[in-house]
Order: structure tokens, then C-alpha cells, then sequence
């Protein structure tokens, strides 16, 4: 596995598409074809990465001999990354590739003197939260936000101490 920091658009391209396969096929059953649509264009289009970027997120895109199968985002933020897309292709979940990242993810905050990874996670994403919790995180809390045209994004808050 190979964890490349993102900075190029072809890149960027191969996140966008890789969000698509992805969230179409893990989002839709939680939170519909309508709001996974919009979030997409909203979030992981692109455009709308490369102004993540510019305001501080750093992307990864998840490699295995040459072959996109993840990416990741975070944020730094005072003492914690804020873990912002976490995300591996459903052939290749359970093969260990979410450990590794979270892995790499450790090792980047302690690089930075972060002392904690922060995220979200929608309430129903039992998959996703059960995943989060073998791997050291607890549920700190919730948070319901509104991301526009009467979508919300319903959430847990969960965090890792370094």
C-alpha cells in the first residue's frame, strides 16, 4: 500500500472518481441517491477539493500497485487533525487498508504536535462507526448541520487520544 499526499489535478481526478463509486454505493441505502448526489458536487468535486486545499486540508490518495482503491482528507486544527474523508472501495474493506491509514494518520499528528484525530460520522453508518471504534476511537458527542438545499448531515463526533 502506498499513501500518496495529493498535489496535482489528474490526482484530484481520481479521488472524484473513486467518491463516486464509493459513495453511490455506501451512502445511498443511509441518506438517498439525492443528498449523496449533492454532497458529491458540494464536497468531492474537483473544484471543490482543490479550495479545501487551498484553505488548508491535505488529501491522499490510497494505492496498491499503482491502483486507486482510497483516499483520505484532513485538517489540522490547534491540538487535533480533524479527519475529514476516510474512504476505501467495498472490494478492498476488511483487508487491513483502514488500520494502516489510520496508522499513517497517527504518525502525522505526532509529527505535528497534535495530541488527538477528530471526525464525524453519520449515525447510521454502523459499518463505519464499528471500524472507528476498533481502532482506538470513542463517540465524544453529536452534531446535527445543515449543508443546504434541506439536506443535513447527522452525526457522531468521535475522537482519539494521542
Amino acid at each position: 500500500m502506498k499513501i500518496n499526499k495529493v498535489s496535482k489535478k489528474e490526482q484530484l481526478m481520481s479521488i472524484e472518481n473513486l467518491a463516486y463509486q464509493i459513495w453511490y454505493e455506501h451512502y445511498t441505502p443511509i441518506i438517498g441517491e439525492y443528498q449523496v448526489a449533492y454532497m458529491l458536487k458540494k464536497f468531492q468535486s474537483v473544484e471543490a477539493m482543490t479550495e479545501q486545499i487551498k484553505n488548508g486540508f491535505l488529501y491522499f490518495l490510497i494505492l496498491d500497485d499503482n491502483v486507486p482503491l482510497g483516499y483520505m482528507s484532513v485538517e489540522p486544527l490547534h491540538d487535533t487533525l480533524f479527519l475529514s474523508k476516510f474512504y476505501v472501495t467495498e472490494a478492498e474493506r476488511g483487508k487491513g487498508y483502514g488500520r494502516k491509514m489510520i496508522a499513517y494518520l497517527e504518525a502525522l499528528a505526532q509529527k505535528k504536535d497534535l495530541n488527538k484525530i477528530s471526525l464525524t460520522v453519520n449515525k447510521y453508518n454502523r459499518e463505519s462507526i464499528a471500524m472507528y471504534e476498533k481502532v482506538g476511537f470513542v463517540i465524544s458527542g453529536s452534531v446535527v448541520k445543515d449543508i443546504g438545499e434541506g439536506f443535513v448531515m447527522d452525526d457522531y463526533q468521535m475522537e482519539k487520544l494521542l
